[in-house]
């Protein structure tokens, strides 16, 4: 999809720098291209090709199932992932490109309305499944996954600001989850190691409780 986004973005304008974009989009309203035997609007066709991309580096509805099993790898390592490098990849790019799914939202609702629903549910979905989560980076995935629906859900209602906004704290506040849960889980492999246990699950949070007075440091940050 982001593929034929970019070949349709580049048979539309003729190059693919996001200024020169940006700048001659609102001259392409109204326009109209044929896409599977249909005539269709061509900012809104083209700003959904480039949102499937979106979807699947942000882990949308029906692409999200890759991020909570990356949560294999090391917890420093998903902080970034969650923070900065990754998943947040596809809301940036949504944001740049802001001025193009404009254009395509003031001439017909169904960018708009696709962009703000998948969010909105995704949201809603990832949520619910966070409640039913044991394994605390699992949950943490979740949550990202939830967070990262209410940017896209923003987008959709035109609200790129707001979506700019969250997708920076949104950055801090999960990098410095990720990195208290790794703490966490260090010292439940800790405390096993003493307790010479081999069996107990570090990362399951059913083994988990009053770990505020054996851990104060990552309690307060």
């Amino acid at each position: 999809g982001f593929m034929l986004g970019m070949f349709g973005t580049f048979l539309v304008f003729g190059t693919l720098s996001i200024p020169e974009i940006l700048e001659a989009a609102p001259g392409m309203a109204g326009s109209s291209i044929t896409f599977l035997g249909m005539r269709l609007d061509t900012m809104t066709i083209l700003c959904l090709l480039l949102f499937i991309g979106a979807m699947g580096k942000s882990a949308q509805l029906g692409l999200h199932t890759w991020l909570p099993d990356a949560m294999e790898g090391p917890t420093p390592v998903s902080a970034v992932i969650h923070a900065a490098a990754m998943v947040s990849a596809g809301v940036y790019m949504l944001i740049r490109i802001f001025p193009l799914v404009a254009t395509a939202m003031a001439e017909q609702p169904y960018a708009g309305l696709i962009i703000g629903g998948i969010g909105a549910f995704t949201a809603i979905m990832a949520a619910t499944i966070a409640l039913a989560q044991y394994d605390v980076k699992r949950v943490l995935a979740y949550s990202t996954i939830s967070q990262l629906g209410y940017m896209v859900a923003a987008i959709g209602i035109g609200a790129y600001v707001t979506a700019a906004f969250h997708l920076i704290t949104h950055a801090f506040f999960k990098a410095l989850l990720f990195l208290g849960s790794g703490s966490i889980i260090h010292g439940m492999e800790a405390g096993a190691e003493h307790a010479h246990d081999h069996h107990t699950d570090p990362q399951d949070m059913r083994n988990m409780g009053g770990l505020r007075h054996q851990m104060p440091v990552t309690f307060w940050t």
